[in-house]
């Protein structure tokens, strides 16, 4: 059976200074920076009241599955608040057995460069989608990728990790390769 109406609200995160929504489009601003996003494809209203600092979303005769959307569209929000306010930061590390890891990055830090990898001669280059930047840690054998947009750099950390799979090989064994060790934020809660 069809629910009549359907809705979800999200108050705005205490260093968020701005959210601003025109046509399914979010702008978010904070002091890290902006992020947009356009939410056109959601059959769903999507309001921001500033005084009360909170941005509601609502659908009308909506099937299950339409209702369900509702919360990933407000976790979306959320990851934009979380991203302009505190960042987001993924470490990864090399394993290796034999071969050790090569790793070089650019002078803009948005492209790296694997070599070595498995002995192989091939170069690997992984450009980093927009907003990652990509450096190297104080840890041997460890890189951080920084953003604002999680999604951004999820695909870049995955790319990162596909680019290195062992092919024709027994991976049980070859367990070779660059694996998102620990997930967090650039800026910290005390």
């Amino acid at each position: 059976m069809r629910k009549i109406f359907a809705t979800n609200s999200l108050t705005w995160l205490p260093e968020v200074e701005d959210v601003e929504i025109r046509s399914r489009t979010v702008i978010v601003k904070g002091p890290r920076g902006t992020l947009t996003r356009s939410f056109k494809t959601v059959a769903a209203d999507i309001y921001g009241n500033k005084a009360a600092k909170k941005v509601t979303i609502e659908v009308w005769f909506g099937t299950s599955k339409q209702n369900a959307v509702l919360r990933t569209v407000m976790t979306h929000i959320k990851n934009m608040m979380i991203g302009v306010t505190k960042g987001f930061q993924y470490k990864m590390r090399f394993v290796y057995a034999h071969f050790p890891v090569n790793v070089n990055i650019s002078d803009e830090k948005d492209v790296i460069e694997i070599r070595n990898f498995l002995g192989e001669k091939v170069i690997r280059r992984v450009p980093m989608l927009e907003g990652v930047t990509v450096d190297r840690s104080e840890v041997k054998d460890e890189i951080i990728l920084e953003s604002n947009n999680v999604e951004n750099l999820g695909i870049s950390a995955s790319q990162i990790q596909q680019c290195t799979k062992v092919k024709n090989k027994d991976i049980r064994k070859f367990l070779d390769g660059i694996y998102v060790s620990e997930k967090g934020n650039v800026v910290k809660d005390d």
